[in-house]
């Protein structure tokens, strides 16, 4: 069997975005980064859940980050200078709001934390970015509702060194699986290899989210999304990567870092499973414990959406992990009996 995990390197030409008159790094911060970009602090755009990881990611790097008050487009690249930042990170916001945001980073003097304007161009344009993938040898998928849909994460360097990690799964409105169980060890593998060959043909240097429909057995590229998509977390607690880590660091220049053992160290073809689920209010409370993660936006709760994420090596742990954050978060095991899909 296979590993879930496709790594291929490359030579070829990226697009690692940096501001004129790169800044020194200070001593203690974030060397490795900072070296290539010369980033001192970090503007976000967007707020709440959106933010969270990438503030998370610049806290990591031992870089500051300031939040945007509202502000966007060219308001908040001003916002951003006026603050001493060198760039700014777009959060999750779609492919659209990052065009905006990176021309107004080229004109105000900004790295922008994503894939050149250029790009985030083409990929708000379907037609345009199919044809592209076309052309790089790509199958088209099928729009059609009844065709199932995978979307699978890859980071890619300025080098032309890219992985593709593990896809995941909207199974619901509001719950995701990675990986997905419709795929075999082999169609597995051939995405990865589709992932890859696609980001490479665009030039991507840092992170984006490839889709592909399966139908009748077969699969196609229907669509990309560059950057943060919020479903990260299904493929860090499998593969042990900082997705948002990574992306900053991608876009600084730094090489591209794979995981130091399989998916949760469980060899070849065994990637073990992860859950995503969105929490409508933010009133609960979760204990912790292993293969448990909630991601909140503030300790307080005044957001109205958490996201819980559990794993395990298996579909059945994975799923007893569930059930128990589940009724921990809701006070009471119970009243979780018939609330979700068993998934084991």
């Amino acid at each position: 069997m296979k590993k879930p995990l496709h790594a291929i390197t490359v030579t070829g030409p990226g697009h690692a975005v940096a501001p004129p008159g790169h800044r020194q790094a200070s001593p203690g911060a974030a060397p490795g980064v900072l070296r290539r970009a010369g980033w001192h602090g970090v503007m976000l755009a967007g707020s709440g859940l959106a933010a969270l990881r990438a503030g998370q990611a610049c806290t990591e790097l031992e870089l500051g980050c300031y939040h945007g008050g509202g502000a966007s487009g060219e308001a908040l690249v001003e916002h951003a200078r006026r603050l001493g930042c060198d760039a700014l990170h777009p959060g999750e916001a779609v492919a659209e709001e990052q065009w905006r945001l990176a021309r107004a980073c080229a004109r105000g003097g900004l790295a922008f934390i994503g894939p050149d304007e250029a790009l985030v161009a083409t990929v708000c344009d379907d037609a345009a970015v199919r044809q592209l993938m076309r052309e790089a040898g790509l199958p088209l998928g099928e729009f059609a509702p009844q065709a199932a849909r995978v979307h699978l994460p890859v980071l890619a360097d300025c080098r032309g060194q890219a992985l593709a990690l593990v896809e995941h799964e909207l199974l619901d409105e509001g719950f995701a699986m990675a990986p997905s169980e419709r795929l075999t060890p082999e169609q597995r593998a051939y995405l990865g290899q589709l992932a890859v060959q696609g980001a490479r043909s665009l030039g991507l240097v840092g992170l984006a989210t490839l889709s592909f429909s399966l139908a009748d057995n077969r699969l196609g590229f229907v669509g990309m999304r560059p950057g943060l998509t919020g479903y990260e977390g299904l493929a860090e607690v499998l593969s042990g990567l900082d997705l948002a880590v990574e992306q900053l660091r991608l876009v600084a220049g730094e090489r591209l870092r794979r995981p130091r053992v399989g998916h949760m160290g469980h060899g070849p073809g065994r990637p073990g499973q992860a859950r995503w689920r969105l929490l409508r209010s933010a009133a609960g409370h979760l204990g912790g414990g292993p293969g448990v993660r909630l991601d909140r936006s503030s300790p307080e709760g005044d957001t109205t959406e958490v996201r819980l994420l559990v794993w395990g090596r298996d579909g059945a742990e994975a799923g007893r992990r569930e059930r128990r954050a589940l009724a921990e978060w809701c006070g009471d095991a119970r009243a979780m009996e018939g609330a979700f899909v068993e998934r084991d």
